[in-house]
């Protein structure tokens, strides 16, 4: 079906009623397989709603409660921040080890928040990305008041 880079329209509702914490959440990020069957999009909300869509593969694991979901996006130190007017947030680039994959795309979720609602943002690939044997990276964009992967401005 088709993947497209947007925000969660549930994280912004999410946010405003304080349930993401920047501060102390532990982010991860999940990824999209090949030629996935589903839309994800502004309407995806939850983690769950990857199912069989969630990527598979040597060393990828797709086991939500452990440690070992996928990749962790660590907050960049000293974020969130501001940039002039612009409040700005940072992760550090999402590093999958050892892996054999293929993804046309990926989703940042925060499951710490309500399960039911904790996707943050849908990420399009523009095209499969693999890795094999090796590792599978998702370089966020530095971090500025027009390039952050998070900003209110």
């Amino acid at each position: 079906m088709a993947i497209t880079t947007a925000l969660s329209n549930a994280f912004k509702l999410e946010l405003l009623k304080g349930n993401h914490d920047f501060d102390n959440d532990t982010f991860r990020v999940a990824l999209i397989k090949e030629n996935p069957s589903g839309t994800y999009d502004a309407t995806t909300v939850a983690y769950t709603d990857l199912g069989s869509d969630q990527a598979s593969g040597t060393g990828y694991t797709s086991t939500f409660d452990t440690i070992s979901t996928g990749a962790q996006a660590a907050i960049a130190t000293g974020y969130p921040q501001m940039d002039g007017t612009t409040a700005v947030m940072d992760f550090d680039d999402a590093v999958f080890t050892n892996v054999t994959v293929q993804a046309d795309g990926c989703i940042l979720y925060n499951p710490n928040a309500d399960s039911s609602a904790n996707v943050i943002a849908v990420f399009d690939f523009g095209g499969t990305v693999s890795a094999t044997a090796g590792d599978f990276t998702i370089q966020f964009p530095a971090p500025g008041a027009s390039t952050s992967i998070l900003r209110l401005a």
